[in-house]
């Protein structure tokens, strides 16, 4: 009769742990491939590469500007064009700092962090950014992005 406490808590540690370690190990994952996605967007914007850049934000993404929310990748394209890609490539180059990665369940993701453009004999711009991801079946891709 005594052993059977101990046996349960055993037990009931044991599955405790099992799940603790698989939720870390997803979300660990999780937080590389979007960490891995986000800097491919950099990679696109130094190379020169729109379509890599955009290539992680769903079709039906939205941005926000300084009007709202506007919809579709394509708009989004549309807005690089006509500002930062205005001579089919950007002049300074990106790289992202300060990079959080919070998980919204097993499907989404918050990251917020700072993005920096630099050179072309230009001073350094930053600024700040929070995107919103989501699990799709073609991989993590960006469904907002507040920059």
């Amino acid at each position: 009769m005594r052993l059977l406490p101990i046996v349960l808590f055993v037990i009931f540690t044991s599955v405790l742990t099992c799940f603790g370690q698989n939720s870390t190990g997803n979300a660990g994952k999780a937080e590389t491939e979007i960490r891995s996605l986000l800097n491919s967007t950099a990679e696109g914007w130094n190379a020169g590469d729109l379509p890599k850049y955009l290539a992680v934000y769903r079709k039906d993404a939205t941005e926000m500007l300084a009007t709202g929310p506007k919809g579709g990748v394509e708009a989004i394209e549309a807005t690089m064009k006509g500002g930062f890609w205005k001579n089919g490539r950007p002049e300074q180059t990106l790289r992202y700092e300060n990079v959080v990665v919070r998980m919204i369940g097993k499907e989404g993701a918050l990251v917020t962090g700072q993005y920096v453009l630099t050179g072309a004999g230009k001073p350094d711009r930053s600024g700040w950014f929070t995107t919103v991801w989501v699990k799709t079946k073609d991989g993590w891709r960006m469904i907002h992005d507040h920059s």
